[in-house]
């Protein structure tokens, strides 16, 4: 776990007066749009993520990039220790960094398995370590993206809905033991959005199709017309849930707690 330089109180200037968020799988559709709900509400924001994309180095005022596999148990001590040498101080850390597989349960092998787990489980836990004391510091927030795999799922989808359910239960069991020191710990759980997560699970036939998966657009447009909400979400309102709970401005009171961004979808009964 690292530990914070007593430099942190004693660093000056508008650069390092902002809130620091870091955000892995920043590369993704969630993570690059709550990227940018957190610039432009004044954040600095270090985005991490293992693929690198165009312009990854310079996303944009007030945003930085760390090119690493949070998957890797190695990858949070340096992520966290280059937070700490260049701003002193985090905010707030969203755990987004994900990985799926869709597969039948009786098929996916015990690789497979750990795979998805180091990268939607153990990567939280690992992250949160080295983060910890900078989070302490800053009365500072952590936001799991978690999904509604974890309270209603599919077939075909059980490690990636196993992980997902296990980082709820991380989320409550972080918020108390978290909470005495000022830190508090949520999780967004979103539903169908319109990512290159949800593209490439339609296109390996996921959903059934008459043509096999091939019109991914129609694919969305249909699964959109099954939600309360006649439509699928967009990743920047993920972004906006996001931000909401990781400002001590806006979510002061809410630690422990999952909140469901799906257009209804959970709402709605099976045998309706």
């Amino acid at each position: 776990m690292l530990r914070e330089s007593g430099r942190q109180n004693r660093k000056t200037g508008s650069s390092m007066d902002k809130r620091v968020v870091v955000i892995t799988g920043v590369a993704g559709g969630i993570g690059s749009a709550t990227a940018g709900v957190f610039a432009e509400r004044g954040w600095e924001v270090v985005g991490v993520d293992r693929r690198r994309h165009a312009g990854s180095e310079s996303i944009g005022a007030g945003r930085h990039f760390i090119h690493a596999d949070v998957a890797d148990a190695e990858a949070p001590e340096t992520i966290f220790r280059t937070v700490l040498e260049k701003f002193g101080r985090l905010d707030a850390l969203v755990n987004n960094a994900a990985c799926q597989i869709c597969k039948p349960l009786v098929e996916t092998t015990a690789g497979e398995w750990d795979e998805i787990f180091a990268c939607n489980v153990r990567s939280i836990h690992l992250s949160v370590q080295q983060a910890y004391p900078m989070l302490k510091s800053s009365g500072g927030a952590v936001v799991n993206v978690s999904s509604v795999h974890a309270v209603a799922t599919s077939r075909n989808i059980a490690a990636y809905a196993a992980s997902k359910g296990a980082l709820l239960a991380l989320t409550r069991a972080m918020a108390l033991e978290f909470g005495p020191d000022g830190v508090r710990v949520n999780a967004v759980l979103p539903g169908a959005v319109d990512t290159p997560m949800l593209h490439a699970g339609l296109s390996r036939g996921h959903v059934a199709t008459d043509d096999g998966g091939a019109n991914v657009a129609k694919l969305v447009r249909g699964l959109g017309q099954k939600h309360v909400m006649g439509r699928v979400g967009q990743p920047r309102e993920i972004g906006q849930a996001i931000a909401f709970l990781a400002d001590p401005t806006t979510a002061s009171f809410v630690t422990g707690q999952a909140l469901i961004v799906d257009g209804g979808a959970t709402a709605r009964l099976s045998t309706e």
